[in-house]
């Protein structure tokens, strides 16, 4: 673990992936694989973006951000009702909503470095405003 009381984003996945493991799963697990596997793919695209100085590359991730935020919102509401019809599964949900997070944080890093390697390639700075 990192000094200073600090957690990565990994460390955090995988404790809260462990106290998952000895329960039932609420649900087929769809979106969370589908998460991790998108910011897999955009933190490999941004990096290669940085290395190649790709900015069509960098912007493709930047589009890909919004999917991984609409599935942490969808993951948030579907175990939200988890919740609500049945406080024993409080625990789980609020894990897998932790691990959610994590994964939009992960893809949120990998778009701060696409959008660093579009002002690099075209000197123009595409934060918060990501449509052009």
């Amino acid at each position: 673990r990192p000094s200073m009381g600090k957690t990565t984003l990994a460390v955090n996945i995988a404790e809260n992936t462990l106290k998952c493991l000895d329960k039932p799963p609420l649900k087929p697990f769809i979106d969370l694989p589908r998460m991790a596997a998108l910011a897999q793919e955009m933190t490999r695209d941004a990096l290669d973006a940085f290395v190649r100085r790709d900015a069509v590359l960098a912007r493709d991730v930047l589009r890909r951000d919004d999917v991984v935020d609409d599935l942490k919102d969808q993951v948030f509401r579907e175990l939200l009702t988890y919740m609500m019809a049945d406080p024993g599964t409080i625990e789980r949900a609020l894990s897998l909503i932790l691990i959610s997070r994590n994964l939009e944080r992960v893809a949120d890093h990998a778009t701060n470095i696409a959008e660093d390697v579009i002002f690099l390639v075209e000197a123009k700075d595409v934060r918060h405003h990501r449509a052009e």
